[in-house]
């Protein structure tokens, strides 16, 4: 799906008024039936109190047509007008004369009279006041007014976007509506994937309001939010009289003394996402830890016994997944050289196995930057972001994160995935997509781990480092959710994840 910017969506709903055609006011009254009735799925008893808040825009216009909806439907519903310039759209002066005459309706012409107002507990309070078309940051008055709004105890849902945020770039300071909730016309914001916004957005949604599919189709962007339907177009079905070797042979380095569990971890979701054959390469101390742990799993044996040391035969492989649970000793940064340095040479072979580098190989990484030259191209990162910190410097906000990130796929020609509750997947061509599976219960030790070896896996079966990266993240996601739903997202750890990949696959297939 893709996710356009605040003026994308505007001449999306320009485009779609005169294509249709359809008018203005109608949309708006289209958008805000579509609002409604989510709003209903979420507060269905008619007794909630409900306070809309409208802004003198097409935003306030949405808010006036959701209290007329709402009160048809026996809510009791009041309207503050905030009309603090004396400037209105046509379409809110429109909907306002369409207001039914027993709607109760207060007018605010100033943050002092704003202070006066006080609303019942239970009331649910609707945020109409701007929606996406701020270009700077709220102050004055309108400063007064959302710290006041903000201090309210009440749920506070937003129209489309909360007043006073950003959609597109970082938003400074306080003057944002905190909203419990918040839903979104036709398509995610970016700005709802990101840390910085979670206590503003609170729970997001969004749904279609029909706007015409033709700008959809011709407009680019880079952004995308990835979900269950985009990612059942990258299945590749299993052919009856396939085999073993039909899935690929994957390699795992991972494990010292200590971590032998991520590898564990790791080898457990390779084989669980449909690997046809792995092989570990650890440590000795790791023999009895991964033939008991995963039987399915051939072992290489490393030279020394707590460390990651040397290379196997690499040419058996169709994937590597090298980094968890390394640790960064001097002699295993040595070998992980060694390995890009193989790979580097082997670059142009249709035969060079997949990469995927992750944990202490990243960190490695960080610490030579002169080995990026050795990064064969489409190779696959997976950071949380600590770690891409460390790989690519400090950035002031989660925009300039993401715009980093970008640049530095397109740099050096890799997939980086940064890992978080929307993990961003950023690609050679310029692309990001985010992600729309996953839970808190995922934030456990080991959960990255199992990424990798879901990635590797699907490297090893022949999907491309585009389709590998994003399946595996949704599956990665997908499993998460499917664990959570049966064990509570606090009880969860890492090995569930793993455990969860048959039942998280079987219901994309069936899906």
């Amino acid at each position: 799906m893709k996710v356009f910017n605040a003026d994308q969506i505007r001449a999306w709903d320009a485009y779609t008024i005169r294509h249709e055609p359809v008018s203005s006011s109608d949309l708006m009254d289209r958008a805000s039936q579509v609002f409604t009735d989510w709003f209903v799925a979420q507060y269905p008893d008619t007794q909630t109190p409900v306070v809309v808040f409208a802004g003198t825009g097409n935003n306030g216009g949405d808010g006036l047509v959701t209290a007329r909806l709402l009160h048809w439907l026996h809510y009791e519903v009041k309207v503050f007008v905030c009309d603090l310039k004396g400037k209105h759209s046509p379409d809110f002066d429109l909907q306002f004369t369409r207001l039914p005459k027993d709607i109760d309706v207060a007018e605010i012409r100033s943050a002092e009279q704003f202070n006066q107002v006080h609303l019942a507990p239970g009331a649910v309070l609707i945020d109409a006041l701007f929606g996406s078309g701020l270009n700077r940051p709220l102050e004055g008055e309108w400063l007064r007014i959302v710290d006041h709004l903000n201090a309210m105890p009440n749920e506070k849902v937003a129209i489309d976007l909360p007043s006073g945020l950003f959609a597109d770039t970082s938003t400074p300071g306080r003057g944002v509506v905190q909203a419990s909730r918040c839903f979104s016309f036709e398509a995610p914001k970016r700005a709802f994937f990101f840390p910085e916004n979670a206590d503003r957005v609170g729970k997001w949604s969004f749904g279609s309001i029909g706007l015409h599919l033709d700008y959809y189709n011709r407009t680019d962007t880079p952004f995308h939010y990835l979900t269950e339907r985009q990612a059942t177009l990258l299945l590749r079905p299993r052919a009856k009289f396939s085999h073993k070797g039909s899935y690929g042979h994957a390699l795992l380095i991972s494990g010292q003394y200590g971590t032998m569990g991520a590898a564990v971890l790791a080898a457990r979701a390779c084989l669980r996402i449909g690997a046809g054959l792995l092989t570990v390469h650890a440590p000795r101390c790791g023999y009895l830890v991964l033939q008991s742990a995963v039987p399915e799993a051939m072992y290489s044996a490393d030279r020394r016994a707590q460390m990651w040391t040397g290379l196997p035969d690499l040419s058996p492989y169709a994937a590597i997944g090298v980094g968890c649970g390394i640790g960064q000793a001097p002699e295993t940064a040595a070998a992980l050289k060694r390995l890009l340095e193989s790979l580097s040479r082997s670059q142009a072979s249709e035969k060079r196995p997949g990469l995927v580098l992750d944990a202490d190989a990243l960190n490695l990484l960080a610490l030579h930057p002169d080995w990026w030259r050795l990064v064969p191209q489409n190779t696959i990162l997976t950071p949380h972001p600590k770690e891409f910190e460390r790989l690519f410097g400090k950035t002031n906000n989660d925009f300039e994160r993401n715009d980093l990130q970008r640049q530095k796929a397109q740099e050096h020609g890799v997939f980086i995935v940064l890992k978080g509750a929307h993990t961003a997947i950023a690609c050679p061509d310029g692309a990001c997509w985010f992600n729309s599976t996953g839970n808190p219960g995922m934030a456990t030790g080991g959960s990255g781990d199992v990424l990798t070896g879901i990635v590797t896996g699907l490297l090893a079966q022949g999907y491309s480092p585009r389709d590998a990266a994003l399946l595996g993240v949704f599956l990665h996601g997908y499993a998460g959710d499917r664990a959570a739903e049966t064990l509570g997202e606090e009880g969860m750890i890492a090995g569930d994840i793993a455990d969860f990949l048959g039942n998280a696959w079987a219901s994309l297939i069936a899906s």
